[in-house]
């Protein structure tokens, strides 16, 4: 019995490489037959890859150096106080938030400069100017985009446009995981809902904040919620 099953398993062996080298020829065969076709594709891959790295040494990693030392100078300038050297975008020798955004905006920090200058530019009471920059802001940052949200809002408050000022709140209080930051801009929306009038809204913002956010607003959302009624 014994033999039986040896001699069982060495035909199941035999059988096994024989399989392996029927395998192996059709590949062989396969691999002559294509063997221009496949070198092309792998060439591709390897300057794909190469060149990846290279435009990330060689392009990218020197952009943002030289986006890091415009936009260190126009904050130094934000900091003194100069805001209009600190917004730039008037000369070559001071670009400011403005010509980082401009030159670098492909950049994490030439986008963090379009944020800089939207809110300059708010300042300045350039809403709209304020708005396009600031809406080319992006980040992973979720409060970074909930500021962004907020901040674009007020320039189209400035602009006279409180439904879509309204709008952009709803996005700010519900872009970040950040519980005061949800707050503060869900009591914003709340208020900017209650000068439209729209006082269902301002009730639905209003009643947030006083079942999750109580830490935050001192209970003067029950007070909202009262005007809500008679405003």
């Amino acid at each position: 019995m014994a033999k039986l099953i040896n001699d069982q398993e060495g035909k199941e062996t035999v059988e096994f490489f024989k399989d392996l080298d029927r395998e192996a020829l059709n590949t062989e065969r396969f691999l002559e037959k294509y063997s221009k076709p496949l070198g092309i594709i792998f060439g591709i891959l390897v300057l794909g890859v190469l060149g990846f790295f290279g435009y990330k040494q060689f392009v990218v990693a020197p952009k943002n150096a030289e986006a890091m030392k415009s936009f260190l100078a126009a904050q130094k300038n934000l900091a003194d106080g100069k805001d209009k050297e600190a917004l730039g975008g008037k000369s070559a020798a001071n670009p400011g938030f403005v010509g980082t955004y401009n030159e670098y905006s492909a950049t994490n920090i030439g986008k963090l400069s379009a944020y800089n200058a939207g809110l300059l530019k708010f300042k300045e009471g350039k809403f709209q100017e304020a708005y396009d920059l600031l809406d080319s802001f992006s980040s992973d940052n979720k409060t970074m985009m909930a500021m962004k949200f907020g901040a674009m809002a007020d320039a189209k408050s400035g602009l006279n446009k409180n439904d879509e000022a309204l709008q952009l709140l709803d996005k700010a209080a519900s872009a970040s995981d950040d519980p005061y930051t949800t707050y503060y801009f869900t009591r914003k929306a709340g208020i900017v809902a209650l000068g439209l009038k729209k006082n269902a809204d301002a009730k639905k913002y209003f009643a947030t904040i006083d079942e999750k956010y109580q830490d935050y607003d001192n209970g003067m959302s029950d007070s909202y919620i009262e005007m809500t009624k008679y405003y």
